[in-house]
């Protein structure tokens, strides 16, 4: 069986009451959803709460998801939303942890430990001035970039037109180049 069929019924029988069902869906996504909660959230703990309280509330609004529609884009508005109101709710935006690294170089030798260094300390500087923008420019250059999600995927986790994606990514993408120009002018060579 095909993937999007495998979930397809994998959706209506846990829209019927099969927690196996529903479980096969949580096993498909929880990576995901974990790694789009902790993009927005920079916290572990946090990350696994947003994500875990996504899959509750999923669970419980099942019955409104329509069968035949894509179920990762649903279930992202979701996590989103959940790790967006855990940021607003505990005003950890200042403090969030900057231990979230972009993935390292797959090349990289045990030899070149000084370039693992420098493009660490560029991830870190880079991830620094993205917290800079405010939650939702987070959230979309997370979903697009660092979860590499297609534009119309994001459109459909964040509930707006596609081409309104494409606007405020290219407006979000401009302020984050003057954040970095201003603030780590050593990153212009990167963006």
């Amino acid at each position: 069986m095909e993937q999007p069929e495998r979930e397809q019924d994998w959706i209506r029988r846990a829209q019927r009451g099969d927690a196996e069902a529903y479980d096969a869906l949580v096993r498909a996504y929880e990576t995901l959803a974990f790694r789009a909660a902790y993009l927005i959230t920079r916290e572990e703990h946090e990350a696994a709460d947003a994500a875990q309280d996504a899959f509750v509330r999923a669970y419980r609004a099942l019955n409104t998801f329509r069968l035949g529609e894509p179920f990762r884009p649903w279930l992202m508005r979701i996590v989103t939303n959940q790790a967006l109101n855990r940021i607003q709710a505990s005003k950890r935006r200042a403090n969030m942890n900057e231990r979230y690294v972009l993935a390292e170089n797959e090349n990289r030798g045990p030899s070149d430990a000084q370039a693992h260094l420098e493009t660490r300390d560029q991830n870190e500087k880079l991830m620094r001035a993205v917290q800079r923008l405010k939650p939702e420019e987070q959230m979309l250059i997370s979903l697009r970039y660092f979860l590499e999600l297609p534009e119309a995927e994001v459109a459909h986790t964040l509930n707006i037109p596609q081409g309104t994606v494409k606007s405020r990514l290219h407006r979000t993408l401009a302020k984050l180049r003057e954040i970095i120009a201003r603030e780590f002018p050593d990153l212009v060579e990167m963006v």
